[in-house]
């Protein structure tokens, strides 16, 4: 029996797996060990009581979220989330108070386009300098009367709901998604022996995003826009699906070649700025606000899926979730440590509470936006990569305080090993996260 599971691609440092062992050699960690890859790693054999289950046993669990501080920077003001923002704020009465929770950032952007765009666009040719300036700054707001790019149609499409569904089908109450996908959907298998799960990966795909949910009341009409509309709005991403919005050229043509030799060095210079961002601490200090909104016992149904907001099962104990003491920097990206420790966890629920906090901290949102997820109303919550996630361990409180000592067993404690953990957490798990996130800007 296994203690944790967690999503593909989920890392873990520490687990505990329970099972019936011979053991005749005094080096079996080492002899193990030597046959498994560096990338699995055996700490160490405690006998336990007879009766141990470490999946019923565990009382807690530790994991960890790394997430480059660049995350919790506000949307580029001239891409489609950023208007929206704005345009929605003025609606509810909340520009002011939206300011102000942007305040620490409200340059970021103009600084950038001053300092690092407007050089580049200045050295482009004059054919095409107007077309990339249309696409940065205007794609969204042409003029009545003008040509209608495929992101207004798309927009004129859109029809209020107050609930977002997140299923095609019903899955009966105790089924249970295996970890095993078949053809792109999840496969339903007899439930395990208990209601607890944590963290597994399945097919659901999130269909909608809640946008005027982040900002306004939950009784009002929640405005549903398309969800790759919103995953799109990273400032790399836009200038491309603007640039296809207004200039829908085939790909083999000079033109469209012209206009991507073009992009590219904005594109690089859109990275580089998030990269180069360093946090303030009034803005760390709003995301501890927001993450404290998670302590306690909640109802967690919309950090999950195919959960209800009556069903019990929902209803998860957070007993801390705090920011590290200081941000790392990693090969010029400024990097957050997010520890949460709680019972036990569904599935992309932590996934789905940080991305929740970096949605209400870069969108300029009221922490009781956090709140107000809990209650009965359907959120469509995007859940953020399982490249950061780490599960650290499992806790055996009460097992040892109540069951080692009175059977004469050792504790099940992971701090005789913490030295070789940290090495391999930094060998295998940190040094693989920041590589990635170089690489692929997820």
């Amino acid at each position: 029996m296994r203690c944790a599971r967690t999503d593909k691609g989920v890392h873990a440092a520490g687990n505990v797996i329970s099972l019936k062992l011979i053991i005749e050699d005094s080096d079996i960690v080492e002899k193990i060990n030597s046959h498994l890859s560096p990338q699995i790693r055996i700490w160490g054999i405690e006998r336990t009581t007879g009766a141990f289950s470490c999946y019923q046993a565990c009382d807690s669990r530790w994991y960890e979220y790394l997430i480059p501080t660049c995350s919790f920077l506000p949307p580029h003001p001239s891409s489609f989330l950023g208007k929206k923002l704005v345009e929605l704020a003025e609606k509810v009465g909340e520009l002011d108070e939206y300011n102000r929770r942007q305040e620490e950032v409200a340059n970021f952007w103009p600084e950038v386009e001053e300092k690092h765009i407007k050089p580049i666009l200045e050295t482009l040719d004059g054919s095409i300098r107007p077309l990339i300036e249309m696409a940065l700054y205007e794609a969204d707001g042409i003029e009545e009367g003008g040509p209608r790019t495929s992101a207004q149609l798309e927009a004129d499409k859109i029809q209020p709901t107050k609930v977002i569904d997140h299923t095609d089908g019903e899955i009966a109450q105790g089924d249970y998604i295996s970890e095993e996908v078949r053809g792109g959907e999840p496969s339903l298998q007899a439930p395990p022996q208990t209601t607890q799960t944590t963290e597994i990966e399945e097919a659901q795909p999130i269909v909608g995003g809640d946008v005027k949910g982040a900002l306004s009341a939950p009784n009002l009409d929640t405005e549903v826009i398309s969800h790759h509309k919103i995953a799109n709005t990273s400032e790399a991403d836009f200038i491309v699906n603007s640039i296809d919005d207004i200039v829908p050229l085939p790909d083999s043509t000079p033109e469209k070649k012209a206009l991507e030799a073009a992009m590219k060095p904005l594109k690089k210079a859109y990275i580089n700025a998030r990269k180069a961002y360093r946090i303030s601490p009034a803005r760390i200090a709003r995301l501890q606000e927001v993450l404290d909104q998670y302590i306690g016992t909640k109802n967690y149904h919309n950090y999950t899926t195919l959960k209800k907001f009556k069903d019990p099962s929902a209803k998860r104990h957070i007993k801390s979730f705090k920011i590290g003491e200081k941000p790392i920097i990693i090969n010029g990206t400024e990097w957050l440590s997010l520890k949460v420790h709680g019972q036990s966890f569904m599935m992309h629920q932590i996934r789905k509470m940080v991305g929740m906090a970096a949605l209400v901290v870069r969108c300029g949102c009221p922490t009781s936006r956090i709140t107000e997820s809990f209650e009965d109303v359907n959120l469509s919550i995007p859940r953020v990569p399982g490249l950061g996630l780490l599960l650290e361990q499992p806790v055996f409180d009460s097992y040892n305080t109540h069951q080692a000592e009175k059977h004469g067993r050792k504790k099940i404690d992971f701090s005789r090993y913490e030295q070789v953990i940290d090495e391999f957490k930094q060998r295998e798990i940190y040094e693989r996260i920041f590589r990635e996130e170089e690489e692929g800007n997820q």
